[in-house]
């Protein structure tokens, strides 16, 4: 049973765990309990027009306690952990301010690491910098000559952080790593985090994700794939890696058949979900810990 003591003494609860294990809902339940607002940190959920496969919060939900930092950005923008930190830390602030609690949920382990923890003082690459790198021919083989140990830590395949790094040299002239050493900054350092974790069975887990895909696929997943294959994004942009849309987009262009979409989507999806616990059972420390997916759960206070 979760009781007040056992959320402690608290600034800020966080409700965290891998995909489709009901944190959302147990947050839900946290803020109505505690006079609580909902901050987002999941990476998809911030991005408009995609609430069907980012499970986003219900416009139901939303009228029972308020809701932030939810389909903030249309899905052609590229959100990172620096402009969600900035946002979340505002938000929260905010929240104090009007005597209520703020409650953080999400699966993305990335940004709830460096809401806690702090992240590293990196500055933000210019237009120009950003500019010449996607101009690159092949980034990786520009971190090879001109920063050894950043191509030394960084997978050729990881796009996303390659580009960032080769940002960071051109930027700063000096390489991600040396970055890495530095003392990290916390965007909210008088706060104290009491964390509630999901770490559910991993059997239990694959099947509330094969279970939430037939669900979405019933509330009109497919019609909200359509609509981001019609704006023919970038496939790189995050919104377009969302669980769901790589596959079911591919059955819209013709290239597979439904059957097939769904079939990997599901493993896929449940792969991911794997991912996030591992992650969360060992590199979040919590003051709980639950160890089965969220139904409904009784408080003692």
């Amino acid at each position: 049973m979760l009781t007040l003591e056992s959320v402690g003494d608290f600034d800020v609860i966080v409700a965290a765990g891998p995909t489709a294990c009901g944190k959302s809902a147990l947050a839900l339940e946290l803020a109505q309990k505690f006079g609580g607002e909902i901050i987002n940190a999941d990476s998809m959920q911030i991005y408009a027009g995609t609430p069907v496969l980012s499970a986003a919060p219900s416009a139901e939900d939303k009228a029972l306690v308020p809701h932030h930092l939810y389909e903030i950005y249309p899905p052609a923008q590229k959100g990172t952990v620096v402009d969600w930190l900035n946002l979340a830390a505002a938000v929260i602030r905010d929240v104090w301010k009007r005597g209520r609690v703020p409650i953080v949920a999400g699966g993305t382990g990335f940004y709830i690491d460096n809401l806690i923890n702090g992240t590293t003082p990196i500055p933000e690459a210019t237009t120009e910098v950003r500019r010449q790198v996607a101009a690159m021919p092949d980034i990786y083989a520009f971190l090879c000559k001109h920063d050894e140990r950043a191509a030394a830590m960084l997978r050729q395949n990881d796009t996303t952080r390659v580009r960032r790094a080769a940002e960071i040299f051109l930027q700063t002239g000096e390489s991600i790593a040396e970055w890495f050493k530095r003392p990290l900054i916390r965007k909210l350092p008088e706060a104290k985090f009491r964390v509630i974790k999901f770490v559910p069975p991993v059997q239990e887990l694959d099947e509330r994700c094969f279970r939430r895909f037939d669900q979405m696929m019933q509330n009109g997943a497919l019609d909200e794939v359509r609509q981001l294959v019609k704006m023919n994004l970038a496939a790189d942009l995050p919104a377009m890696k969302m669980l769901g849309v790589p596959e079911l987009g591919a059955f819209v262009r013709g290239q597979i058949p439904l059957a097939e979409a769904v079939r990997l989507a599901k493993l896929h999806t449940r792969q991911y979900a794997k991912r996030q616990r591992t992650w969360f059972r060992n590199k979040l420390p919590a003051e709980v810990t639950l160890d089965s997916c969220y139904e409904t759960m009784q408080f003692d206070c």
